[in-house]
Formats: C-alpha cells, structure tokens, sequence
C-alpha cells in the first residue's frame, strides 16, 4: 500500500506519478487546442513532436533516479497525451482527490489506476460533478492550501478557465483544519501572454519561504499583495511576462534545496542558485509549447 503524504511543494520527495509523451498522438487541428499557447504553436508550425517531448520527459526521469524518487508512470494509451499528470489529480496530507477534468481527458485516469488501487479507498476521493479543479490551481504549504481559481460570470467562456468556487468550497469542507485562499487568475483563450491557464502558471513556493510570482496573473491585485506579503518581498522572485509565457514558476522541487527547472531560464536559475539551491537544469522547451512545464507534467504522492 502507497502511503500518501504531502503536506507542501518542496519537502523531500519519495514517490511521485510523471506523464509520459510516449504515443501522444499527431499534433491536434487548431480548434482542439485546449489553450492559447498550444494553438499558437499549432498555427505556426512549431508544435512539438513525440521524440522530443520523450527525450525530455527521460531527462526528469534521470534526475528523479539520481535523488532515489520511487518513480510511476502512466500505462500508454495509443495517440493520447498523457504528459501532464498534475490535472488530473492531486494529493493533500493522506488524500487523494481525483481531478474533474476536461471530459475528453477522461482517459488519463483510468492510465493511472493502477497507482491509485495502491491507496486505501477511504482516502480517494471524486469531486461533485458541479466542482471543476485541476491540480495545476491547487498547492498545499502547511497550514494553507493555495487554489488558483475564476469567478467570473463568463467562466463558461473560457476554456483557460479550469476550477470554479465549488472545488473550492469542496476543498474547505475536506480539510477543515487549513486555510484554504483562493486566487482569481487572468484568463483569455487566444492570447497566451495574458492568460494564467493554473495557479502554477504564475506562482510557485521554492525553498522554505520563498516563491515565484508573475503579478499579471492575478486579476486582484490584493490577492497578490497578499501572497508577497506572506512570504516577503526580499523572499520573492518576480517573473516577466515573458519569463511566465515561458513557464518560469512551473519548475519542480525534489526538496527544500533541490530543484528542476528549464535550462534556458537563466534568471531564475541563478537566483535560485543565490539561495543556495541546487537547480537539476533540463531540457523542456518543447514540452513548454503545450502551456505545462515541470510542475504540471508530476504528480507528487509521498513527501517527507
């Protein structure tokens, strides 16, 4: 039996489920795009192809090894993608919820079962049909849980908008011992640089009391602040637009002091090299095309 346990983004990791591009299928018609990024990339020819995205998926599953992480993947499904494994669920303490997912995504569920029957099936847990979370808007950090989310009247006009106020109404009721903060993040479903598609598309914790952060993504600038003054602005590294078009708040931590992050964002790197943390640089700039990086293709389920 899997013991569940993760209770933030950066203590030590043990086990964790990453996505596979393995058989992801011909690059999709533009109007099946799920994101702005991905029909840009699909418009202009550069979407990415499988051999790339494989050979980049094995360079994490090398540094995974290197740190003795207990490493699950996904069975493959003929022509499907399966490489971000964070929407479709997520763990918090000793639970795990199974995302409500876009319904054509159905699939990559039923891909990880076998994981999931390793659980007690007292802490695996559905949202109600009406609650729309992907793991991508949730982060747990001790006594908080983090949820990136859109209230808007028109939510059902984006298809960037991915988890409502009834997941985070469910959230509250499951763990009734923290806090549970929601974020509205900017949405719009053509143009990639204005668009947070997840929490973690503009925000991440490194370390033990540091974080990432693009303002832009927030549509209440308050809700922002908050955040910087929870952690400080000395402890808080501000992205571009540009740096959170190219996915720089969704880097992965094994622990406290070890990270795994995109070889090109030089910035943040070094930053996080300042701090004394080993950064793990990868190649994911193909993989990024997709608006997911190395957060949104893992999925952590054991965490010291």
């Amino acid at each position: 039996m899997l013991k569940l346990h993760v209770n933030d983004e950066t203590s030590r990791l043990r086990a964790v489920i990453l996505g596979t591009a393995e058989s992801c299928g011909p690059t999709p018609r533009i109007e099946d795009a799920y994101d702005p990024k991905s029909a840009q990339h699909i418009k202009a020819g550069t979407y990415p192809v499988e051999e790339d995205m494989v050979k980049e998926m094995e360079a994490v599953a090398s540094v995974f090894e290197k740190y003795d992480v207990q490493v699950f993947r996904p069975q493959v499904l003929k022509d499907y993608n399966q490489i971000f494994s964070r929407d479709i669920g997520f763990v918090i303490d000793n639970k795990f919820i199974k995302a409500n997912i876009l319904p054509d995504r159905e699939r990559e569920i039923e891909a990880i079962q076998y994981v999931i029957d390793q659980i007690p099936s007292t802490h695996v847990f559905r949202l109600p049909e009406d609650a729309h979370v992907e793991g991508g808007d949730v982060m747990p950090w001790g006594d908080f849980i983090f949820v990136g989310t859109y209230t808007g009247d028109d939510y059902p006009d984006f298809i960037t908008a991915r988890t409502n106020k009834e997941a985070v109404q469910y959230l509250a009721e499951l763990f009734p011992k923290k806090k549970v903060v929601s974020f509205e993040l900017r949405k719009h479903n053509t143009d990639p640089k204005e668009n947070a598609l997840h929490l973690d598309c503009c925000f991440q914790p490194v370390g033990k009391d540091k974080a990432i952060i693009h303002k832009n993504g927030f549509l209440k600038e308050e809700e922002y602040e908050w955040l910087v003054n929870l952690f400080g602005k000395e402890n808080v590294f501000e992205i571009s637009k540009d740096e959170m078009y190219n996915m720089n708040s969704n880097v992965f931590s094994i622990a406290p002091n070890v990270v795994i992050s995109e070889k090109n964002f030089t910035r943040l790197n070094t930053w996080l090299r300042s701090h004394d943390i080993t950064v793990e640089e990868v190649p994911y700039a193909e993989i990024a095309k997709q608006e997911g990086l190395l957060r949104c293709s893992t999925l952590p389920l054991v965490r010291d």
